[in-house]
């Protein structure tokens, strides 16, 4: 099929086309990117569709972002997305906004029952009856100039986004739109939420089973770990691989020889950054005890598996009843959350975690389940 393309290419284009996209009830936005090598990704493309023309923004040839970040940030006018976490880190290191209100298409089937996590290709073809090339997805999108057939799969990614949303948003309704922004909202929140590079300990492997002056060794680590990544703008196990984090807290090396016997120790760190490594170990346990990490709870028993299938029966029948995929009502990490309040014998609270319609509708149920009540 023929598509109208359009190149932005300087930064005047740009501010006078965000002008006019700001006019628009929506606009369709989807990122081509690399990260292959790196911590961040890198923007090879930013297409923007209103559902009759695609625009394609070089990134390697804009300075200027504000216009961008205006329309962004402009709450006039809805940003569609497909499953959109990376394009939101994408759009955010290049603009510093995010778009928000957000309707994410990914979520909006989810929400018709269409399925879960659906890829975007299957959802256009269900939706739309269009079968869409495949072959770009994962091609160099930094190079230049870029091949016919990367300009006509972006190009269409664009476009058919727009008719995704022309043809969803009608079957949805005013409450599940608003439920479908709302999570696309939380979405938003969870990329720009700040984390405590001094807090990812506690989502580390096995860092349950670890002591507190163990624990102190992992903080440190895990944290390191973290901001060099960012500094150097390289994937964290290039830093150091993740599964060296637990032996190196566990088992403290105070010597070269000894750390290069800790399982999956690339060389490439040890010579790179073996010595800050001792340092930092001898460093976190010298931490006084009162300063030292608490305890981590261990996970959830084998014998609490029949709760935890109580509680997802209880948002499959709430699904079943509004009608939308299962995977919705109930997230994992939500029902292990509400279940380590109280384990084993309650009383249990519901999690900061169950927000928004999932407490209205789920909360007081799951509550009940819990208890034994029907």
């Amino acid at each position: 099929m023929s598509i109208d393309i359009h190149w932005v290419r300087d930064d005047a284009t740009l501010a006078a086309q965000c002008q006019q996209w700001r006019a628009l009830p929506f606009i369709a936005v989807d990122t081509e990117f690399m990260r292959v090598d790196t911590f961040y990704p890198q923007a090879g493309l930013v297409q923007v569709s209103d559902g009759r023309s695609a625009w394609l923004i070089d990134p390697l040839c804009i300075d200027q972002w504000a216009p961008l970040a205006e329309l962004l940030a402009d709450t006039a006018v809805l940003k569609v997305l497909h499953a959109c976490s990376e394009d939101l880190e994408v759009l955010l290191r290049l603009t510093g906004a995010v778009p928000l209100p957000l309707f994410d298409t990914q979520l909006a089937g989810a929400y018709l029952n269409l399925g879960f996590s659906m890829g975007y290709s299957r959802l256009v073809q269900e939706v739309l009856g269009l079968e869409l090339p495949k072959g770009e997805t994962r091609s160099d999108w930094l190079q230049r100039p870029l091949a016919d057939a990367q300009v006509d799969y972006a190009a269409q990614d664009a476009l058919h986004l727009a008719e995704l949303y022309t043809a969803l948003a009608p079957r949805l309704g005013e409450q599940k739109h608003a439920w479908v922004q709302a999570d696309g909202e939380e979405l938003v929140q969870q990329l720009t939420r700040e984390v405590d590079p001094r807090e990812l300990y506690r989502d580390a492997k096995l860092a349950w089973k670890l002591a507190p002056r163990q624990l102190a060794v992992l903080r440190e680590l895990c944290a390191w770990r973290e901001l060099e990544a960012r500094r150097r703008d390289v994937p964290r196990n290039r830093i150091l691989k993740e599964s060296t984090l637990w032996p190196l807290a566990r088992f403290q090396p105070d010597n070269l020889t000894a750390m290069a016997k800790i399982e999956d120790m690339h060389p490439r760190t040890l010579r790179h950054d073996g010595e800050t490594l001792l340092e930092l170990i001898q460093q976190a346990l010298l931490t006084p005890e009162a300063e030292r990490p608490a305890s981590l709870p261990e996970p959830l028993p084998i014998e609490a598996a029949g709760l935890l299938k109580r509680l997802r029966a209880v948002g499959q029948a709430e699904a079943e009843q509004m009608n939308i995929a299962p995977e919705l009502a109930t997230r994992k990490k939500t029902l292990e959350a509400l279940l380590k309040s109280g384990y084993p014998a309650g009383p249990y609270h519901l999690p900061d975690s169950l927000r928004g319609w999932r407490r209205e509708r789920l909360g007081q149920k799951l509550l009940d389940a819990l208890a034994g009540e029907e």
